[in-house]
């Protein structure tokens, strides 16, 4: 047996060996330093408010995810159009189709001064604790527990609670959705920033239970249904919700609703609506 024979075929597969680790070796240098900068400049250019609404633990993890692929350059809500556009300026790709701004807005109307009570909570003050204990003191099933879980969990400070329910500060608020992530009742939503209106009840019960719940909730009348000239608000399983690609801001809805639960952006804290409810009963006495 010729040892060359054997040796040489060996040393070719040692030599190639060597080569490609190398090479990947080089290859992993770089890139690595490319990865690590790319995530670096994406961290600078997030607000840095680790507030969650993206889906990750904060900024350094969502930065990451961006760099690797595995998250658009627009997944940062509070950053807006102007941090995706800096974001896929680092990475050199395009931004696309941005997505609409969005606001947080807290469909609930049930204020301490008419919406009943069950019981006397004074437990923790926290909306998920007080939802364990027979979904909270509120009797409606789907109002505002009124204990600030979303306030805490807004690194804008950007929500407070008024008159027993929580309510926005458009000024303030990034629309990250941290809050609609917070509140056990599921009673936040994400609109679209410059929305003019909006249905401040997510009662789905029939007309008659909510009454008994709460003195301006939603009786799933259709009024507001009937008078919609673009047919942007509908009445489904009890409960109104406006559609935001139809709705041109007429205000029909507003002046319609007997229960006065349709609200206005100008006018959007819910302690106004002690006024405006007191009025309408003394017109009608």
């Amino acid at each position: 047996m010729d040892w060359l024979d054997i040796l040489l075929p060996v040393g070719i597969f040692a030599g190639l060996g060597l080569v490609f680790g190398v090479l990947l070796a080089i290859a992993s240098k770089v890139f690595f330093v490319k990865t690590e900068e790319s995530v670096a400049a994406i961290t600078e250019v997030l607000p840095g408010a680790n507030c969650g609404g993206c889906g990750y633990a904060g900024c350094a993890q969502l930065a990451q995810a961006i760099a690797d692929g595995k998250a658009p350059v627009t997944a940062c809500n509070a950053g807006g159009p102007d941090t995706a556009k800096k974001i896929a300026e680092i990475l050199g790709v395009e931004v696309g189709e941005m997505p609409t701004r969005m606001r947080a807005q807290v469909m609930c109307s049930g204020t301490d001064d008419y919406a009943k009570q069950k019981y006397i909570y004074a437990g923790v003050q926290d909306c998920i604790a007080a939802a364990k204990l027979g979904g909270g003191d509120r009797v409606c099933p789907n109002g505002c527990t009124g204990l600030g879980t979303c306030v805490k969990a807004c690194k804008f400070e950007a929500i407070s609670v008024v008159n027993g329910v929580a309510v926005v500060d458009y000024k303030k608020c990034e629309g990250c959705g941290a809050c609609v992530n917070a509140c056990p009742k599921h009673i936040i939503k994400l609109i679209p920033y410059n929305s003019e209106h909006w249905v401040g009840c997510m009662s789905v019960d029939k007309g008659p239970v909510t009454r008994k719940y709460c003195d301006v909730g939603c009786i799933a009348c259709k009024i507001c249904e009937k008078a919609c000239p673009e047919q942007a608000i509908t009445v489904n399983d009890f409960k109104a919700s406006i559609d935001y690609a139809k709705c041109i801001g007429c205000g029909i809805c507003v002046e319609k609703c007997p229960r006065h639960i349709i609200w206005s952006a100008e006018v959007q804290n819910n302690s106004l609506i002690i006024t405006r409810v007191k009025k309408d009963k003394e017109q009608s006495e």
